[in-house]
């Protein structure tokens, strides 16, 4: 209470898309309990422009910046706020946070517990029976129970032992169950009526109850730490702890990639209880795995997402969904309906990128850097046509931290592009330092391999780092992307932010790229997908750039998916080359000479991708990690796919939270943090310079 003290000052505060952040003058009411601001100082004898209850709020400090918080009330209302500097913020969190206690707990005061019944909504029969016909003076609370067990006076809480963890997570289990039906009982009420779902007492307890399991985890997870701690002191060095079942191995427990192993509920399937709980030895090493690409098989996997399906059927969850999210809202941490998943992995989407290799392998064919900066646009521009799966505007799965893919394509030699007047096998001179050769092996396949690895390096933010390279042709590619979703009224927006670089070791030449925005449009009748914004590609050594421009339909008239471009030199100031057209149907590209190329996307042949069968691959690999909800989805049961995905999602956050509380940092497998971005641990240029330097000593 010595802190219970009225503050107000200046803060900025996000309105919606259009206005984006404003001053406000806020004022904090601890004796009414409220949240209130005004348009300035001068105007805070008027009546505010906006208040907020505080009791049963949640006070949350963003993660990202040090600066940004929100205020979640109980009847739904949010404001995302931003202070100056950290310190003023932790400032309004705290005396916000103190305030809010104060008030929910006399909330809980002047609301004494009922007799224990089971969790049910009152008896609704007609409209003339006693559990309809509300009294003004009865609490909404009043129409559902939570039970309330006390324990006898005088009797001494036993020391909990490490066996009743178990026991304590199984009652943990029942009261999270019995709460989501709490919740699913008040949101099945109706909209208008004596008692609806918008009652303000219901709200209120729907954001008791939530809080009340969230401390009760958080409590339950302090108890782990105990007991790991009381262990350490008697196990080996080296040795963790497996929390739940002291049957399970302890070794590796807390090592990168290690899950929670909780004890299997009967009415699982064991394919969940698999994805919450890993026993594999192998899912817990996070050492780099050289994959043989010929052990990969030609990919046999068609899922078209042209079908709307359970979207169609399903519009009524997308509107509740819509009806929740604000303009501008962050969409990174919000939890999607499962309908709406493609059926693959964010990862392999990123591979499918690379569906046209012969176009990528032709690029250091070029005889000219202007030629090969032109190979470059043309293959940057046909990429994305064949990284979307179908017409229907659908969702890859987020990948979970420490989540791989793996795979490979083979082309054959013949079929890539080579400078005028050479053959595809005529090389340079520097093109034939590659790696050295330990022995003389079988003869040359006629096709050249490009390997894939992609990773989920950071969970927050969502990152993934992707790679790829031609040891042959002495190429290779390096990217980051940081996907961030926004929701703008009846479109998503995902923004790439990150950078990739291409290079070509035969020329010394290395190319930066950047990606596009991308937008789901339409999500309430029939979605698709827009590209926009503006994009560079440079080539610092020789002087070529390209700016690209993914064009979004105006409002009124204009083409889909249009795009244009053009390539400069730099130093000269001179346009070599532009293009135009559709990203996803036909190019046009115009070069200084007067010719003209046109590129048709719907008719480029597709080399299909190589990828090991499932049980050649691991257990943190794309196709094997998310298995069952592929499979849930080809069937068609959307229930059983939800279950699997939300095993996968409970598994990534209880390991997230034990390394937090453990501070234990995830280390990555294939690539490492370099300066903001993320780079293979072993890249071709790295490995193309050790084999030039061991050949230079050599002679």
């Amino acid at each position: 209470s010595d802190h219970m003290e009225n503050i107000c000052g200046y803060l900025m505060k996000y309105t919606n898309l259009v206005t984006g952040w404003q001053y406000r003058y806020f004022v904090l009411n601890n004796d009414a309990g409220l949240l209130e601001y005004f348009v300035n100082e001068q105007s805070r004898h008027l009546k505010p422009r906006g208040t907020l209850q505080l009791a049963g709020a949640v006070i949350s400090p963003s993660d990202e910046d040090s600066h940004t918080f929100t205020v979640n009330a109980a009847s739904g209302e949010q404001y995302k706020l931003r202070a100056t500097d950290a310190k003023e913020r932790q400032h309004w969190v705290s005396r916000l946070q103190i305030c809010t206690q104060h008030h929910t707990e006399a909330i809980g005061k002047n609301n004494p517990p009922l007799k224990s019944r089971s969790f049910s909504l009152a008896s609704q029969g007609s409209a003339n029976s006693p559990g309809v016909q509300r009294r003004p003076s009865q609490n909404a609370v009043s129409f559902f129970n939570v039970g309330h067990h006390r324990l006898p006076t005088g009797k001494r809480v036993p020391i909990m032992q490490p066996d009743h963890l178990v026991d304590v997570r199984e009652m943990m289990s029942q009261a999270e169950g019995q709460q989501r039906d709490l919740i699913r009982s008040i949101e099945c009420l109706p909209a208008s009526g004596h008692l609806t779902s918008l009652d303000q007492d219901l709200l209120m307890l729907k954001a008791t109850s939530m809080a009340t399991m969230n401390c009760l985890n958080d409590c339950f997870h302090i108890l782990q730490l105990q007991h790991a701690s009381q262990q350490k002191g008697s196990l080996p060095a080296g040795t963790t702890i497996s929390w739940l079942d002291p049957k399970i191995s302890l070794a590796n427990h807390f090592k990168n990639g290690a899950a929670q192993n909780f004890p299997a509920e009967i009415n699982k399937p064991a394919s969940v209880r698999e994805e919450q709980s890993i026993a594999e030895p192998c899912q817990l090493t996070r050492e780099p795995e050289e994959i043989n690409p010929d052990e990969e098989l030609e990919d046999i996997c068609d899922d078209k997402e042209d079908d709307l399906g359970a979207v169609e059927e399903q519009r009524s969850v997308i509107l509740h969904l819509l009806s929740q999210l604000k303009l501008g809202m962050d969409l990174t941490r919000v939890v999607l309906p499962t309908f709406i998943l493609e059926k693959r992995s964010l990862l392999e989407m990123y591979a499918d990128f690379m569906s046209h290799p012969d176009l990528f392998l032709a690029i250091t064919n070029g005889s000219s850097a202007e030629e090969r900066m032109i190979r470059f646009v043309e293959y940057y521009l046909t990429s994305f046509h064949e990284g979307r799966k179908g017409a229907i505007a659908k969702k890859p799965y987020n990948p979970i931290i420490g989540e791989t893919f793996h795979c490979s394509w083979r082309m054959p030699k013949s079929s890539v592009a080579t400078e005028t007047g050479s053959s595809s096998s005529a090389h340079s001179p520097s093109e034939q330092v590659t790696l050295p050769k330990e022995t003389e092996g079988p003869a040359e396949p006629d096709y050249y391999t490009v390997k894939f690895v992609a990773e989920q390096v950071s969970h927050h933010p969502p990152v993934s780092g992707f790679y790829a390279e031609c040891v042959e042709r002495n190429m290779c590619v390096n990217a980051h992307v940081w996907t961030k979703s926004k929701f703008l009224g009846m479109s998503i927006g995902v923004t790439m932010v990150g950078e990739g670089v291409l290079h070509l070791l035969e020329h010394g030449e290395e190319y930066t790229f950047s990606l596009p925005c991308a937008y789901a449009r339409s999500i309430l009748t029939v979605p698709w997908v827009e590209l926009g914004g503006k994009v560079n590609i440079n080539c610092a050594k020789t002087g070529y750039s390209a700016s690209i421009n993914f064009h979004t339909k105006p409002f009124y008239g204009g083409k889909l998916h249009r795009v244009t471009g053009e390539v400069k030199q730099n130093m000269m100031n001179t346009v070599v080359c532009r293009v135009q057209g559709e990203w996803n149907s036909v190019l046009e590209f115009t070069y200084s000479s007067g010719e003209t190329k046109y590129v048709d996307l719907t008719k480029l042949s597709v080399t299909r991708k190589r990828v090991r069968p499932l049980e050649k691959q691991g257990p943190f690999e794309s196709r094997r990690l998310w298995q069952h909800v592929t499979e849930s989805l080809r069937d068609g049961d959307i229930d059983k796919a939800t279950e699997h995905k939300r095993a996968l999602e409970e598994r990534q956050r209880n390991e997230e939270r034990l390394r937090a509380e453990t501070e234990t940092p995830w280390c990555t497998k294939y690539f490492l943090k370099d300066g903001d971005g993320w780079v293979y641990h072993k890249p071709l240029w790295k490995t193309v310079s050790a084999a030039q330097t061991q050949q230079t000593d050599s002679n």
